[in-house]
């Protein structure tokens, strides 16, 4: 073993509060658990324990500044074979009763727990509006490749998370992997927009439509179905279709879809569309607006 002095890199003068914050900081950076696998440091952590145990013993250090003991704790004119200067004096520990373990776990706050959870990952996936209100299968590609196989849940909301466990980081000394956290965004669809587990669509219809009453056909997320404008149906009508909504992800009773009509007018003049309403004008005097004047 090299100089304890030399190993810990401090001076012969340090004191023992020196000692401590230097063997701390060191043992922090150099602990087996924080570093798995490399032997080289596992070494060097053992190394640096047996110095501090030799040098915050008061009564090795002064052997060891006379020159009565080698670096290892052994006696002068005899071969070391490793710091054991504790020997009959407690199982597992330096001198003194120094357990290295024990000032590992004072840096994080009390005894250390030999397993550690893993932190949890935080992700975003995007889905469109259809996969969210009917579930489905995404895969999510990570920036180190891997891949995230995701089951998005029927009717999943906007800024919801779906929690895989053990896909997030990995625990330390054994302990279980972290879990990832999926937020969900919703990409806005053409022309459905929902409200809770009810879904809203607005229904452009002609003015023949309205006038006269039609069977028309309406999407909806199952697909379509017909429907039956009434005679004489005003823009802003507003029209259900019982059942055909989304469905609540606790009871599993489905919404309604609401169908609101907007009437379309010919996109260029119609002479005779406009003949045939100044007849029926100059015949029917209406008044539209009596209610908000």
């Amino acid at each position: 073993m090299q100089d304890p002095y030399s190993v810990l890199g401090v001076s012969k003068t340090s004191t023992d509060a020196e000692l401590k914050k230097t063997y701390r900081t060191l043992a922090k950076k150099l602990h087996p658990d924080i570093n798995k696998g490399d032997e080289k440091i596992a070494d060097r952590f053992k190394e640096v324990s047996a110095a501090y145990a030799l040098l915050r013993d008061k009564d090795l250090r002064a052997k060891y500044d006379r020159g009565e003991i080698n670096p290892d704790g052994s006696e002068k004119g005899f071969a070391g074979g490793g710091f054991h200067p504790h020997a009959g004096r407690g199982s597992g520990r330096f001198g003194d009763g120094f357990d290295p373990e024990e000032i590992f776990a004072s840096m994080f706050g009390g005894r250390r727990q030999r397993q550690q959870k893993g932190q949890d990952q935080n992700y975003r996936l995007r889905v469109d509006f259809l996969e969210a209100i009917k579930g489905g299968k995404k895969t999510l590609t990570l920036e180190n490749n891997k891949t995230l196989n995701i089951t998005i849940p029927e009717n999943v909301r906007e800024g919801q998370k779906i929690r895989l466990k053990g896909q997030g980081g990995l625990g330390m000394s054994g302990g279980p992997a972290g879990d990832a956290l999926i937020e969900i965004l919703i990409n806005p669809h053409a022309f459905y927009r929902n409200e809770g587990n009810d879904i809203h669509l607005d229904l452009p219809i002609t003015l023949e439509e309205a006038i006269m009453g039609e069977k028309v056909n309406i999407p909806t997320i199952d697909g379509t179905v017909a429907m039956t404008i009434p005679k004489g149906s005003s823009s802003g009508r507003i029209m259900r279709l019982k059942s055909k909504g989304a469905t609540d992800p606790k009871t599993k009773v489905r919404g309604d879809q609401y169908v609101k009509l907007q009437i379309m007018l010919p996109s260029e003049p119609d002479a005779d569309l406009e003949k045939a309403i100044k007849k029926w004008a100059k015949d029917k005097k209406q008044d539209v607006r009596s209610h908000i004047t």
